[in-house]
This record gives C-alpha cells, structure tokens and sequence, in this order.
C-alpha cells in the first residue's frame, strides 16, 4: 500500500514539473482605435484640472449674498469670491485651491467667522 502512495506522489510530482517546466512564451500586439489615445489625454486634463473651493453662505435673496460677499471680503481678501446662483439659492463660493491640503488650511482660517462653511468641489460645466 505505501509502495503505491509514493508511486503516485511520484508520478503526480513529475506531471506538475513537466508542466511548469514547458510554460510557454508569447507576445501579445493590442490593436486599439486612435480614438481610446484622445480619451486618455482627455481623462488626464480632468484629472488635473480638479478644484475645490469653499462654500460660505447662501440664501435665496442676491442682495443678502451680495452683502455677505463685501462682508466676506473686509475679512478676507486672499482669496477670490463669487455668487453663484444654483437654484433656488445664491451661494457665495470661495477661492480655487488646487489641492484638498491647501483648501482645508484656508477652512480652518475661514471657519472662525463662518462656522458652517464647507469644502467642496464643484461640477465641471459641459462644454
């Protein structure tokens, strides 16, 4: 019974060598459209054009937001702010930070007269 058992190890152990040992080799050619190319360097643009900005106020009367924004800017003026309407509000919307770190260090600043402002990155606009 044991002569069996290491028989059949034994042959098992050489079929699993022989098949490992004659792995084949190739070479793969991807034919791809032209176009798949533009979409990489489009998604490439997306992915660095990203921008987050913070959000300080709204309300639904632009005379509010507009008088928020000069209020805004008496306190901060180092970084850009505009009114954005976005149905049904007025939403004062501050700076273009290129990176979450530098928007977050801006927050912390921000949130000592604004408490309830927050981070966010806004959709880009379809052309």
């Amino acid at each position: 019974m044991r002569k069996k058992i290491k028989y059949i190890s034994a042959t098992v152990l050489t079929l699993l060598l022989s098949f490992s040992i004659s792995a084949q080799q190739g070479e793969v050619n991807v034919d791809q459209d032209s176009d798949i190319d533009k979409l990489l360097e489009y998604k490439k643009d997306i992915k660095t054009s990203k921008v987050y900005k913070i959000q300080v106020y709204q309300s639904t009367d632009p005379d509010k937001a507009d008088r928020e924004k000069s209020n805004f800017l008496n306190t901060y003026n180092e970084w850009p702010v505009e009114i954005v309407w976005n149905t049904p509000n007025y939403k004062v919307w501050v700076g273009n930070f290129a990176t979450r770190l530098e928007a977050d260090r801006a927050l912390v600043k921000i949130k000592k007269e604004y408490m309830y402002a927050l981070i966010f990155q806004p959709k880009l606009e379809k052309e």
